[in-house]
């Protein structure tokens, strides 16, 4: 089993929203810099959707500026990924990445229909 774990994936109507959660089981990949949010739709490359430093800077795609918030308990361990507005265009698979040790989670799947 990976050591980050996405949930919160699923099917949402355009317009709707979801959150996505990413916990580090064991804690070392979180004490890393940064985390982060990717996706991959069917026939296109992995792309950054968002990312968070330790301190709380944040940065986004312009693809999803100002519908999508990404956010952090360090406590928890967990990053979340709030995601309003959604569009068809979202659909992808979503991982969560984390810089210490170039470590991913395995995926969680959002698609956006009708």
């Amino acid at each position: 089993q990976a050591q980050l774990v996405e949930s919160g994936g699923g099917l949402v109507q355009p317009g709707g929203s979801l959150k996505l959660s990413c916990t580090d089981r064991i804690g070392t990949v979180f004490r890393g810099n940064s985390m982060a949010w990717y996706r991959q739709a069917p026939g296109k490359e992995r792309e950054l959707v968002a990312r968070i430093t330790r301190s709380g800077y944040t940065d986004y795609s312009d693809a999803v500026k100002g519908r999508f918030t990404i956010s952090r308990d360090n406590a928890k361990n967990t990053v979340y990924l709030q995601m309003n507005n959604l569009k068809s265009d979202d659909t992808a698979v979503y991982y969560c990445y984390g810089n210490y040790g170039d470590s991913w989670g395995q995926g969680t799947q959002v698609t956006v229909s009708s």
